[in-house]
């Protein structure tokens, strides 16, 4: 199959995908579309929003449309790391009187991990989703496991609710590509849903897409081609915000005390590489850069003093940023 073939396949999956979802969720298309982006582009996904906003069942929706294995995993204070990751447990073979250890896996070996309230667990159970977020293996009992591939991680946590939570430390946070934030829904949408879940009828979901495929459109995601100037921008964008460097911008120097590091700039460049073939272009833009900017770099700016107390959110300021860099 020639490369064009491969890029109509992989827009005729996605708006399948879409089409699917459509039937239990409605509207949210940004975040879908990031979300599909993010899959693709083989990152993870960090979904905060306000209780009832439909998190959960986006994400539950997202694995049934895909023929993968899937695991929910709910934290909450009193959850251990090995109830992620598994644990060694003695086994006696009875015809032989002899005992041995055997790795019983945890629910994190699927290719799809819903990790729900991510922020309700210590950060001891947190930090067991390191190492199998960025090097795909779990090391439990001095032996390292490799994880199913594909692997996606969809964590969703609650912003207004901090009594009994935990905050992700800034190492978990950047293995996330992306942050994305769910907001209200609009009032026609939210008569929609109101309507959609009061009554009798029940969406089937049909599944679009295996495994192989996600494997394939994240190895196509890679082959696209990324012109000079486009990488340039991504780079010189994330440098901008890393304050004391001489290459921070104005906004950067007077609203932030910690910037983002090299991986902001490897996903800007892989998201803008899968929104290209979404959209059926054979290469990204400066646009792309432009529009995957937020939920990229989001998560990864640490505000100082007179951002907090001047109530200067982090999308302000990268907006503000933006307008500073120039291409």
């Amino acid at each position: 199959m020639d490369e064009a073939a491969r890029i109509d396949g992989l827009r005729d999956q996605y708006r399948n995908m879409r089409s699917e979802l459509g039937k239990v969720i409605v509207g949210q298309e940004k975040v879908i579309e990031e979300m599909m982006i993010a899959l693709f582009a083989g990152g993870h996904v960090l979904l905060e929003g306000v209780p009832g906003l439909a998190k959960t069942l986006l994400i539950s929706s997202l694995a049934q449309v895909m023929d993968l294995s899937f695991n929910r995993i709910q934290f909450t204070p009193d959850l251990m790391p090995s109830d992620i990751t598994g644990s060694e447990i003695l086994e006696e073979d009875h015809g032989t009187r002899r005992r041995e250890f055997r790795f019983i896996r945890g629910p994190i070996f699927a290719n799809m991990v819903l990790a729900d309230e991510i922020n309700r667990t210590p950060p001891k159970t947190q930090a067991a989703l390191l190492q199998a977020m960025q090097e795909r293996q779990v090391t439990a009992g001095g032996m390292t496991h490799d994880l199913d591939h594909p692997f996606f991680v969809l964590a969703t946590q609650n912003p207004i609710e901090q009594e009994g939570t935990y905050p992700l430390p800034e190492a978990q946070l950047d293995r996330f590509m992306f942050n994305v934030l769910i907001d209200y829904p609009t009032y026609n949408d939210e008569i929609a849903i109101v309507e959609s879940t009061t009554g009798s009828v029940t969406a089937d979901l049909k599944k679009v897409l295996g495994g192989a495929d996600v494997i394939a459109n994240q190895e196509l995601v890679r082959k696209v081609p990324v012109a000079e100037n486009v990488t340039h921008f991504a780079v010189k964008l994330v440098r901008a915000t890393r304050v004391g460097s001489g290459e921070e911008s104005d906004a950067a120097r007077e609203f932030l005390a910690w910037g983002a590091g090299p991986r902001a700039a490897q996903f800007l460049i892989r998201g803008a590489k899968t929104l290209a073939l979404l959209d059926g272009r054979p290469t990204p833009d400066l646009e792309d850069i432009r529009r995957l900017a937020l939920p990229v770099l989001r998560h990864r700016l640490v505000s100082n003093f007179h951002a907090e107390a001047e109530n200067i959110s982090k999308d302000r300021i990268v907006a503000m940023i933006l307008d500073q860099v120039a291409p």
